[in-house]
C-alpha cells in the first residue's frame, strides 16, 4: 500500500514537470517532455486439482510512468526514465513466489517496484542507437520479449543499433547485458536480475504485403544459440482476410559466456516450427496452428528445444503449464474461433491437444499425452472512459497421462486497463 501512494504522489510531481525544460547557461539539457502511464487491476484465480495447497485469489494493481525527453538539444537525442509498481493491497492469498506464502498456489504477481526504463537513445536518418534499460519485443515475442501479460514485466540492459535505411528491411543488433523484473522460463528466484552477456541478431524483409521474411539469431549466454526463418503475410481476398505464419528454427551449444545463469546441461540440439493460418471474415475470427518444439528421450544427451526469454504466456496455453517445454518436448495442435466488431470488443475461444514428441514417465510406464485445455477471453473499451478497457479471460486445463501433467488446472482472470498519455 504504500508503495502505491507514493507512486500515487509522484505522479503530480511529474506530470507538473512536464510544462517547463530544463537549463543550464542556456542550453536546454531536458526539453519537449512526455509523460505515458498505465493503471492495471486485476484479480486471478487459480484452482489445481488434487493439490495440497490453497487455491490462489490474488488481487493486484500494476501502476507504470514513463517519461521521455529530448536530451541537450541535440536533434535525435533523447533520454527516457520509467518506474513499475506492482502492489497487493496487503492481500497475501497466493504464492507470489517471493512473498512466503507457499501453502497457496502460484501468481507470479509479487508486490514490488523497479525501474523499468533508464536509457539514452540517439536517432540520426534512418539509424537508432540505444543505450540503457528497456523493452524488447522481437517479431510475434516467442523468443524475445518482455511479459507484459504479467504485472511485473520484463526490461533488458542492452546496447542495440537498429536500421531501416534500405526500403522494406529493418535490421537490429544488440548486446543483453542484463535484465530485470519476470525470471526467465524454469529459473529460481535468484535470476529474476541477470547478469548476462546475450547477442540479439534480428533482420525482416517484407517483399509485399503477402510476403515478409525474418532471419535472426539469438545467442543467450551459456544456454544456446537459436537460429531461424520465419515467412509471414496478409492475403485480402474477396471473402476474407487470411493471415500466415510458416516458421523453423534450431538450437546449438551456446557461442556466449557470462553471468549467474546455469550453464545448459547436455548438447543443445534441439528444432522448431510453426505453422498457423488465420481468418476474418466479417469480424468471424477463425484460425488453426500447428507448433512443435523437440525433445530428448533422456539418453541422448541433447536437450529440448527451449525459449527462456519469451513471453510465454502467448503460447501453448493460458493455463502456463508450459512455460519451461517438457523435457519429452511438446507438440501444441490447436484452433481458435472468435468475433470482433467495433462496439463490441473481441471474443475468443481456442483448443488445445497437448502431446510429447518423445515418451515420457507416466503412471503405469510411459506415454506422450500431455493434457489438452479450452480457453476464453473476452475484452472490450469501457463506456465513457478514454482509453479504458475491461477483460475478462478463462483457462482451464485438463491433464493427461505424463507425470506431472495429470492435475487440471483453472484459471480465472478480471481485470482494467487504463492508459494515458500527456505532454
Amino acid at each position: 500500500m504504500k508503495r502505491l501512494l507514493l507512486s500515487m504522489a509522484a505522479l503530480p510531481l511529474m506530470v507538473g514537470g512536464l510544462s517547463v525544460s530544463a537549463s543550464a547557461d542556456g542550453i536546454n539539457i531536458l526539453d519537449n517532455m512526455k509523460l505515458k502511464g498505465e493503471i492495471r487491476p486485476r484479480y486471478e484465480n487459480v484452482d489445481v486439482s488434487n493439490s495440497t495447497k490453497s487455491n490462489a485469489n490474488a488481487f493486484t494493481a500494476r501502476t507504470k510512468l514513463e517519461v521521455t525527453a529530448d536530451l541537450l538539444g541535440i536533434d535525435g537525442l533523447s533520454a527516457t526514465v520509467g518506474v513499475i509498481s506492482v502492489n497487493n493491497f496487503g492481500s497475501d492469498k497466493y504464492n507470489s513466489t517471493l512473498n512466503g506464502e507457499t501453502t497457496y498456489e502460484t501468481v507470479a504477481d509479487p508486490q514490488q517496484a523497479m525501474i523499468s526504463n533508464a536509457a539514452v537513445d540517439y536517432k540520426i536518418n534512418d539509424t537508432t542507437l540505444h543505450a540503457g534499460r528497456g523493452q524488447v519485443n522481437l517479431d510475434n515475442q516467442r523468443f524475445i520479449g518482455t511479459v507484459g501479460w504479467r504485472q511485473l514485466e520484463r526490461s533488458y540492459d542492452t546496447l542495440f543499433i537498429a536500421n531501416n535505411s534500405i526500403k522494406n528491411l529493418s535490421v537490429l543488433a544488440a548486446w543483453v547485458y542484463g535484465y530485470q523484473g519476470v525470471a526467465n522460463a524454469g529459473a529460481s528466484t535468484a535470476d529474476k536480475t541477470t547478469d548476462t552477456n546475450t547477442v540479439l541478431l534480428h533482420a525482416a524483409y517484407t517483399v509485399m504485403p503477402e510476403l515478409k521474411v525474418t532471419a535472426y539469431d539469438y545467442m543467450i549466454a551459456n544456454v544456446h544459440d537459436t537460429y531461424g526463418l520465419a515467412l509471414t503475410g496478409k492475403i485480402k481476398t474477396s471473402m476474407a482476410k487470411l493471415n500466415y505464419r510458416a516458421e523453423y528454427a534450431s538450437q546449438s551449444d551456446a557461442t556466449m559466456e557470462k553471468g549467474v545463469q546455469t550453464p545448459t546441461t547436455g548438447n543443445a540440439d534441439a528444432y522448431y516450427y510453426n505453422l498457423d493460418l488465420g481468418a476474418n471474415v466479417n469480424g468471424i475470427l477463425a484460425g488453426v496452428n500447428y507448433e512443435f518444439l523437440s525433445g530428448t528421450n533422456g539418453t541422448d544427451g541433447n536437450t529440448a528445444f527451449s525459449t527462456p526469454l519469451a513471453t510465454g504466456h502467448k503460447f501453448n496455453g493460458w493455463a502456463d503449464k508450459f512455460l519451461a517445454t517438457p523435457s519429452g518436448g511438446l507438440a501444441d495442435f490447436n484452433v481458435r474461433l472468435g468475433y470482433t466488431a467495433k462496439g463490441l470488443g473481441k471474443l475468443l475461444a481456442v483448443y488445445h491437444d497437448f502431446t510429447a514428441d518423445k515418451a515420457m514417465t507416466a503412471g503405469t510406464g510411459t506415454s506422450d499425452d500431455l493434457g489438452s485445455e479450452f480457453d476464453a477471453v473476452y475484452v472490450n473499451k469501457i463506456p465513457g472512459v478514454n482509453n479504458l478497457k475491461g477483460l475478462l479471460k478463462y483457462a482451464n486445463y485438463s491433464g493427461g497421462a505424463v507425470n506431472g501433467y495429470v492435475n487440471d488446472v483453472q484459471k480465472i482472470w478480471v481485470g482494467l486497463d487504463y492508459k494515458f498519455a500527456m505532454k
